[in-house]
């Protein structure tokens, strides 16, 4: 089964899962930039719940701007702040120890393109949990595709379904229970290596 779907900032559960399931993932590239979705923005479980953690971007005057050519703004020193929100919210949790010195490098090279950067951000965690993910991407743009499943509704933020996914622990379940389709950050920092087993039992409730 080849599945279609569009890169995402650390993606969540949902994506996560898809992906596993997948003989092949194919990687949108050459759709339009919209807004309120999962492209620049993970939620994460900070200390008061759940938590949003948005890239800025540089607006520009054109209506309509390929995904591959927004350009992250730096001026707001973003990665700092989510650096420090993951450090404060997985700082106790079991794994966050074992993969931080993989994952923190992220947090201080500058990348251009929010595209690149998030391939990237995908590729570190595929290489912490050791997958070995057979992926292609798309040359052109198709709103319809054949001899594929068509995930690439999952990246929109706004009309996200209410996931029945399995619990697992998570390092604030005691103050504010299980929050579902987090960021596969919880799910490596709560689970480590146990995570590809989750996600193998999670495809059924997409």
């Amino acid at each position: 089964m080849n599945v279609l779907i569009h890169p995402t900032y650390f993606p969540n559960i949902a994506h996560a899962s898809a992906m596993l399931y997948a003989n092949e993932v194919t990687f949108e590239m050459d759709d339009n930039y919209q807004k309120q979705t999962y492209r620049n923005r993970t939620y994460i479980y900070g200390a008061n719940g759940k938590l949003q953690l948005s890239i800025p971007i540089i607006h520009t005057q054109k209506e309509r701007q390929k995904y591959r050519d927004i350009k992250i703004y730096h001026a707001e020193n973003w990665q700092d702040i989510h650096w420090k929100s993951l450090e404060t919210a997985y700082r106790t949790s079991p794994y966050f120890e074992f993969y931080e010195d993989e994952l923190q490098p992220l947090f201080t090279e500058k990348a251009e393109y929010l595209l690149d950067f998030n391939l990237k951000c995908l590729e570190t965690v595929l290489d912490c949990l050791q997958w070995n993910l057979n992926s292609s991407k798309t040359k052109i743009y198709q709103k319809k595709v054949e001899d594929q499943l068509d995930y690439r509704y999952l990246a929109n933020a706004r009309k996200e379904p209410a996931y029945n996914f399995d619990n697992y622990m998570q390092v604030f379940n005691s103050k504010h229970g299980f929050i579902p389709n987090l960021s596969i950050l919880d799910l490596l920092f709560n689970e480590g290596p146990n995570a590809l087993n989750y996600l193998k039992n999670q495809y059924k409730h997409l």
